[in-house]
């Protein structure tokens, strides 16, 4: 079996804990946690520092607060631990390249965590979307929409810089690079404060992609709304699942709606009515897909499905998103600004 270890006690790290110990494949070797009143569980055993680590372990896991993703990834990669690192891979994209370096130069690999990737029905989206199942992609629209409960913002910096795009709207973003392909040019616009707080709490956000396809966000975190990943897969369980569609593609022979993955087709022109194809698709928890991906990753026998480029990419078009909102520029090029191709 596959040891692992888990970096951080937290909502998600509790997650992966989880997954590790319903797993047949992999075994829990402990958990990094430096604040002791997370070590809540008296079968585990909690380290406080990874220098304090002194089992063995083939991989971890790295679900902290995001800061601290580039120094323990360069950490645990001098320990030789293959790891897979929570989104955002890193807190700005210029921590990547010593990042990724840092797992190179120790021959390991890395499986960045966003794990809507491992959906099967985001995975035939995305080969219908290659195979031009609606034909030609022209139009993306998403919705993101919930209401946090206040207390999630209460007395940390959330209060301040918990902006939903960066916490929320990144997981979007690499589903639209995903499924669609590269994002070229953004722009948004924030709308007012609800909560009275002094960071952005809903807005609008277009995209130009590679391919000419033009896409859309709205998102807000102060509106109580069926329309949403989490609520429309049902992945999350402190979520309330509703399985409503939230996200919409057309095409120049049709259109889908995810996820449902509703096609209509059919019609030559707006004298004809569209005709719907409803796909199905398995559920899964993807959070357990994406383990069983990962001891495959470390064994050798598959490929990251994201690395840490790849995610840093999604991570540079969120930053230009933020940008915008901040007024700090008007729209952000990923071939100018970023200098990414």
């Amino acid at each position: 079996m596959t040891s692992l270890l888990v970096m951080g006690a937290g909502l998600i790290g509790l997650r992966h804990i989880s997954a590790i110990k319903n797993s047949p494949d992999c075994q829990l070797a402990g958990v990094m946690e430096p604040n002791i009143d997370l070590h809540t569980d008296p079968e585990i055993r909690y380290f406080p520092s990874i220098d304090s680590v002194d089992v063995a372990a083939e991989g971890v896991i790295i679900a902290t607060p995001t800061t601290l993703h580039a120094a323990n990834g360069i950490a645990a990669a001098a320990r030789g631990w293959h790891m897979l690192i929570e989104r955002p891979v890193v807190a700005a994209p210029e921590e990547a390249p010593a990042l990724i370096e840092a797992i190179n130069s120790a021959g390991l690999h890395c499986l960045a965590g966003h794990h809507r990737r491992y959906h099967p029905s985001v995975l035939w989206l995305r080969e219908a979307m290659r195979n031009e199942a609606i034909g030609q992609p022209v139009t993306s629209s998403l919705i993101w929409a919930m209401r946090k409960p206040d207390d999630y913002f209460a007395g940390n910096w959330r209060t301040t810089d918990g902006s939903p795009v960066m916490i929320n709207l990144i997981h979007d973003i690499d589903l639209i690079r995903f499924v669609l392909g590269e994002i070229e040019e953004v722009t948004a616009l924030a709308g007012a404060a609800r909560r009275g707080g002094g960071r952005v709490e809903s807005g609008a956000v277009a995209m130009r992609l590679a391919s000419g396809l033009s896409a859309t966000i709205s998102f807000a975190d102060t509106t109580p709304s069926p329309w949403g990943f989490e609520a429309a897969t049902g992945e999350n369980p402190h979520i309330a699942a509703t399985r409503q569609d939230m996200w919409w593609i057309t095409g120049t022979r049709g259109g889908i709606s995810f996820p449902s993955l509703t096609r209509w087709g059919g019609a030559e022109h707006w004298g004809e009515a569209a005709r719907p194809q409803r796909h199905q698709a398995a559920r899964v928890a993807p959070l357990a897909t994406q383990l069983d991906h990962f001891i495959k990753v470390i064994r050798g026998i598959e490929a990251p499905l994201i690395t840490v480029e790849d995610a840093a990419r999604s991570l540079e078009v969120t930053y230009d998103i933020e940008a915008v909102l901040a007024g700090q520029r008007t729209a952000a090029s990923q071939h100018d600004e970023t200098g990414t191709e």
